[in-house]
């Protein structure tokens, strides 16, 4: 097999590895450290899909061969010694074989004060109050009153962003345009909506430069 030219300046370990730490593009979440040598890095960026090698079985593993959870590549970056790899990857299902979606889900710390803030973990969370209600939570309350309760929270919000902005209020904006957002994902949970399918949305828009209005069929 030709190997791409970029693949000469990689290094690969002694047993001629190279680990390749995989992403989920959209929730930029980590999902797996696997391995791959210079074969199934070419095959990776010949199909378009991870392939690695496995080590404990000493031979080719195509990602999602067995179990159909494909990871499709969309970039592969070397670190500055060119000795580990980041590989951005769309996911057709859970990256782990326990079936969780990332392979990494033992916490083992966690700084209250450093903790990056994502949507896809806000999501989740308010995800759980759905699927698993708690007594005395707001958002339960919601999904328990149900779609028309939703709509009216989020029709609320907007008003109130629209007049913290005519105050020229930031803070109040900033607020009023937070609280915006939650009931959103309210919404969205309420009607199957993923946060990959609003990223998958603004990716193919060219939102910046023009107004996108959706055009239903008649």
């Amino acid at each position: 097999m030709q190997y791409p030219d970029t693949q000469k300046t990689l290094k690969f370990d002694a047993h001629g590895l190279i680990p390749a730490i995989v992403q989920d593009h959209y929730t930029r979440e980590v999902l797996t450290l696997a391995y791959m040598n210079a074969e199934t890095l070419a095959l990776t960026i010949a199909e378009g899909r991870t392939v690695f090698y496995s080590r404990s079985r000493q031979e080719i593993w195509r990602k999602g061969e067995t179990s159909g959870n494909v990871q499709r590549v969309v970039s592969i970056t070397a670190d500055c010694d060119k000795d580990a790899l980041v590989v951005e990857v769309v996911k057709d299902g859970p990256a782990c074989h326990t079936g969780a979606e990332s392979c990494f889900f033992n916490p083992v710390y966690v700084s209250e004060e450093l903790k990056q803030f994502t949507w896809q973990e806000l999501y989740e969370l308010i995800q759980g109050r759905k699927t698993d209600p708690k007594e005395g939570s707001y958002t339960s309350y919601l999904f328990d009153k149900g779609l028309e309760k939703i709509l009216k929270k989020v029709g609320e919000e907007s008003t109130e962003v629209v007049i913290a902005g005519m105050k020229q209020d930031k803070a109040e904006t900033i607020f009023e345009i937070s609280d915006l957002a939650y009931h959103v994902l309210v919404l969205m949970i309420e009607l199957g909506i993923s946060v990959e399918d609003i990223t998958r949305e603004l990716e193919k828009r060219h939102v910046i430069d023009h107004k996108v209005k959706q055009e239903r069929m008649q």
